[in-house]
């Protein structure tokens, strides 16, 4: 099939955005008044612990105006949002940006532009993770008529080429056999791009990160086809930072991952209200980013680079080769994990060893700033059934792989008298396939038998 070269795409946004840049030096100013460049995906929003919401909570300027007392600087910081991470590197290596957020692929292409460019640049923390892969998902529009990956042979799929969500959809099709250089057409679009081809018509399908499949999912304009964790692989987005910068300004990036790990805390600590903050900030809907960032939601965030994680990068470096966006990349020289040790100090060896808690069945009400935590689905279910009026949205973990999806989209299944939900029809036919007593029934259905 006919598809766009992801590299030459690739190559001519870089150099365009380099060539426009986005105004002066990042990091700019003079001995006393000095200027910090922070690149972010403001609605990628497992990154929110260094863009979105570390933005809103105002935590960076905080640490920056204490530093800054300290030393006899004035320091500003300037905010640049983009939708995703391959313009954030191209105006790193430009000296535009001094610190950026991005996925673990787009961090990948970001090192090998860093070193080709001669401006390289580290791996210093982490933002959200999920070690089973479920940031990234494949949906098709509400009334498709493919059932699993192995129906989007010889069909359209929207992706943004290099992203996390690209290397989803290139394993995810390989494990299915399929080739996604021959097989497919692949669209190289933007992610608000490419949902709106969805909408059209233009594309079968869409392989993204979040928050898009669980926007289009939560307005009724998609449905999951594939969800990412079935790869049981880590997927993670990290911050990046230039090495002349770190080394000019350590000071300065100190203080830049203090203030994350102050928002990562907030995040864990006041879920429902982080939430409600990214979604005033982004236009997203709270039900949408609670999903993802919510107490046992899709994301877990935690700035410590974990070896798991590093392990997952190594393995991504050869999709990206395949796909000939990348050469050779020395990951263990990108990542240094030395700053964020330094910060953290002893609590450090901590924060390797945690392991995230597993997704829990929740329901939101409305006029609520908690939500309520239920020991089973079916005990959801029962709940929801006599507040349908009062509930504003309610999450179960996927009866596999354990992904939080929302309980109305969720695909039900009936095995005598428990009900499990999937986030996928394909999941929920492989279980009843395996369990003959077993049978799909409705939404409606599923409330009626827990009521």
């Amino acid at each position: 099939m006919k598809r766009t070269t992801p590299a030459a795409l690739l190559a001519t946004a870089l150099v365009s955005t380099l060539a426009t840049g986005c105004g002066g030096d990042a990091s700019a100013g003079d001995d006393t008044h000095v200027t910090v460049t922070v690149g972010y995906q403001s609605k990628t929003i497992n990154t929110v612990t260094a863009g979105t919401l570390l933005r809103s909570l105002g935590y960076f300027e905080r640490e920056l105006a204490a530093q800054g007392k300290r030393d006899g600087i004035s320091y500003k910081v300037e905010w640049q949002d983009y939708a995703t991470g391959a313009p954030i590197t191209a105006q790193m290596t430009a000296g535009k940006i001094d610190i950026g957020s991005m996925g673990d692929f787009p961090l990948l292409i970001n090192a090998a532009r860093g070193k080709q460019l001669k401006r390289p640049t580290h791996l210093v923390s982490v933002t959200g993770y999920n070690l089973k892969g479920a940031l990234n998902t494949v949906v098709t529009a509400p009334d498709s008529k493919l059932g699993s990956l192995k129906d989007l042979r010889g069909k359209k799929v929207s992706t943004s080429v290099g992203s996390a969500a690209d290397g989803t959809l290139v394993r995810a099709l390989q494990r299915a056999g399929i080739d996604a250089e021959k097989d497919i057409s692949k669209l190289n679009q933007q992610p608000a791009v490419g949902a709106s081809a969805l909408q059209a018509g233009s594309a079968d399908a869409l392989s993204q990160f979040v928050a898009w499949p669980g926007l289009l999912v939560f307005q009724d304009k998609a449905k999951a086809l594939y969800d990412g964790a079935e790869l049981d692989l880590p997927t993670f987005h990290g911050v990046t930072v230039r090495e002349d910068f770190a080394e000019q300004r350590p000071k300065v990036l100190d203080a830049f991952l203090t203030a994350q790990i102050e928002a990562t805390k907030y995040l864990n600590d006041n879920p429902v209200q982080a939430a409600e903050k990214v979604a005033e900030a982004t236009g997203l809907p709270p039900e949408v980013v609670y999903l993802y960032n919510g107490s046992g939601g899709i994301a877990t965030f935690d700035p410590a680079v974990k070896p798991q994680l590093v392990s997952a990068l190594k393995k991504d470096v050869s999709v990206l080769k395949s796909a000939k966006l990348v050469g050779d990349v020395d990951v263990d020289s990108f990542v240094d994990d030395g700053p964020i040790r330094r910060v953290y100090g002893k609590e450090y060896a901590e924060r390797l060893a945690a392991t995230p808690g597993a997704s829990r069945s929740e329901v939101w009400l409305k006029g609520e700033d908690s939500t309520r935590p239920f020991r089973s689905p079916a005990a959801l279910l029962k709940f929801v059934a006599g507040h349908k009026g009062d509930v504003r949205a309610a999450y179960v973990p996927d009866a596999t792989n354990g992904t939080r999806w929302y309980a109305d989209k969720a695909v039900w299944v009936q095995d005598g008298k428990e009900l499990k939900p999937f986030v996928t029809a394909s999941a929920a036919g492989a279980y009843t396939q395996a369990h003959p007593a077993a049978r799909t029934v409705s939404y409606a259905t599923a409330l009626e038998q827990a009521s």
